[in-house]
C-alpha cells in the first residue's frame, strides 16, 4: 500500500544497512576487457577491512540518503536516523519501511521515534526482506560495483560508495512493481500449496 498508493504529504523511505562490505585489493592489477577477451583478475586478494553502508531509498523518487559507518549497531542506526531527519523537509509525515532486526527496536530507537510522532514505522515480516525496496538498490550496487571493485583501504571503499550514491542521485529513478499485489499473493499461494503437497508426500 505504501509503495503503490503513498499517503498525501508524506515521505516513504525504505531503510536498510548493508554490512561487511569488504575493501579488497587484488595482488595483481586487474586486466581490462578487450575485444574477444574477458576482464581478468587474480583469484587471490588482500583484505583491508570492512565498512557498513546505511541507506534510505525515497520510494517515490529513487533518491538515496547513504552513510558509511564502521559497525552496524543501534548506535550507528540512531546516528543514521538523525542524518535522515536533518534532510527531510518540515511538515511531512515520514513512513519508514525496514526489517525487524533487533538493532531497529532498541529502547533508545523507540524513544527517539516516540518523540517524533510524524515518523511511522512499518516492519517487514521475518524472512521477507525482499519486500524492503532498498534491497533491490543494494542488489544493483553489489552487481554493478561492489563485486568488481578494488580498494587499497577502507577509506577508499567509503569514498567510492559516497561517489556512487552522488552519481545515482544525479538522475534517480524509482523502482516499479511489475506485478500486482493479487499476482504476488497468487504466486505465494501456489508455492504454499506445492510445499504442503511435498511435505505430505514425504510423510
Amino acid at each position: 500500500g505504501l509503495y503503490l498508493s503513498p499517503p498525501n504529504r508524506a515521505l516513504v523511505l525504505s531503510i536498510e544497512e548493508k554490512s561487511q562490505i569488504q575493501a579488497l585489493d587484488r595482488e595483481q592489477p586487474v586486466l581490462p576487457m578487450m575485444p574477444g577477451v574477458p576482464e581478468r583478475r587474480t583469484h587471490s586478494y588482500v583484505r583491508h577491512g570492512t565498512t557498513t553502508l546505511f541507506a534510505a531509498l525515497d520510494v517515490a523518487s529513487g533518491f538515496v540518503i547513504g552513510k558509511c559507518y564502521k559497525r552496524h549497531r543501534a548506535v550507528e542506526f540512531l546516528k543514521f536516523l538523525k542524518e535522515i531527519d536533518d534532510q527531510v523537509p518540515e511538515g511531512l509525515d515520514v513512513h519508514i519501511v525496514m526489517d525487524n532486526y533487533a538493532t531497529h527496536k532498541t529502547p533508545k530507537i523507540k524513544a527517539w521515534l516516540a518523540r517524533r510522532p510524524h515518523y511511522h514505522v512499518h516492519f517487514t515480516p521475518t524472512s521477507a526482506s525482499w519486500i524492503n525496496q532498498v534491497e533491490r538498490w543494494f542488489a544493483e550496487l553489489t552487481r554493478k560495483q561492489i563485486q568488481r571493485s578494488v580498494h587499497t583501504s577502507v577509506q577508499a571503499a567509503r569514498g567510492r560508495l559516497r561517489s556512487l550514491i552522488d552519481l545515482h542521485n544525479k538522475n534517480p529513478k524509482p523502482f516499479k512493481w511489475t506485478k500486482s499485489a493479487d499476482q504476488i499473493l497468487a504466486s505465494v499461494k501456489r508455492f504454499c500449496h506445492k510445499a504442503q503437497q511435498t511435505l505430505c508426500g514425504e510423510l
